[in-house]
């Protein structure tokens, strides 16, 4: 197996493109290095420089290479449009320049990430299914055409597709030479999904990982309460990748067993987050993963 490992601003509390309580991004890179890793996404738009010229300068000075970028709006509203194709198009043309190969696309979530209030309804009827897979396609002909790219859909915790018979149903509605998944096996678990399972039956649609996990004693009390995903976030639900539910070591196996070749992106949530928490937990994730053979 080949898994090139790397990380994103969303290790590092970082959810927006602009936000005070988010790690300064010259800070976010000067430390993804001290903690070993060699790859980034680029996080939401506007959070690392959109100028590429600039970008490119601070990639450079640092080593370091770009697996891909992430747009999320919400698929299934055309109201929504502008804003969505404003975060494909800037993030595709860097993209594009940094010879990275991916955008991964994410349904916006069904409620506030900052309050927890309901904003949409948590499940599509047929006609706004249909219009979430149609602007996936519309987006995925977009970067592919005019980028080179491949889009990986990201299943998410509190969106439109989270949960394994949702998951099962976009991979039947989407064509498989056009629209790849990124398959985020902390959310997986999250919503009580088997990621080992769920990579066995469709690892030849998943050429991109988020590696993360879960901690289960807070997965048990969130649905009991059922507490939001932001609150879930802020109070520490998602852990490190040797701490919690996902079970790595059978995952690694499972890799090796598929002779998997693609990116594992280590992407623990956590936001906000004091800008001295993320590093250490960085390079712990890091060793880990170098311990377990995961990269």
């Amino acid at each position: 197996m080949n898994v090139m490992i790397g990380t994103g601003p969303d290790s590092w509390g970082v959810w927006f493109g602009e936000d005070k309580k988010q790690t300064p991004w010259h800070r976010y890179l000067d430390e993804i290095v001290e903690a070993g890793y060699e790859w980034t996404e680029l996080g939401p738009y506007g959070y690392l420089p959109t100028d590429f010229d600039t970008l490119k300068s601070e990639l450079n000075k640092r080593n370091l290479k770009v697996s891909g970028a992430f747009a999320m709006e919400f698929l299934d509203d055309p109201d929504y449009w502008p804003s969505l194709e404003k975060q494909v198009m800037g993030a595709g043309e860097n993209l594009a320049k940094l010879n990275s190969k991916y955008l991964v696309l994410i349904d916006n979530t069904y409620t506030n990430l900052f309050t927890g209030e309901a904003i949409k309804p948590a499940t599509l009827e047929d006609n706004g299914w249909k219009r979430l897979i149609d602007t996936t396609n519309k987006v995925a002909e977009l970067v592919k055409e005019k980028f080179g790219l491949t889009l990986v859909f990201h299943p998410h915790a509190e969106t439109h597709v989270e949960y394994e018979d949702q998951i099962e149903r976009f991979l039947a509605d989407t064509d498989k030479d056009l629209i790849s998944i990124c398959f985020d096996v902390g959310h997986h678990a999250y919503r009580n999904g088997n990621p080992v399972n769920f990579m066995r039956l469709h690892h030849d649609r998943i050429p991109y990982l988020h590696l993360k996990s879960v901690d289960v004693e807070l997965q048990r009390k969130m649905g009991v309460e059922n507490i939001p995903f932001g609150e879930a976030v802020g109070m520490d639900m998602f852990c490190e990748p040797s701490k919690g539910a996902v079970d790595f070591i059978a995952f690694r196996d499972l890799l090796r067993e598929i002779d998997y070749e693609g990116f594992g992106i280590v992407e623990q949530d956590m936001y906000p987050a004091p800008f001295d928490k993320p590093l250490p937990i960085a390079k712990r994730t890091r060793e880990y993963l170098k311990e377990i053979g995961i990269g």
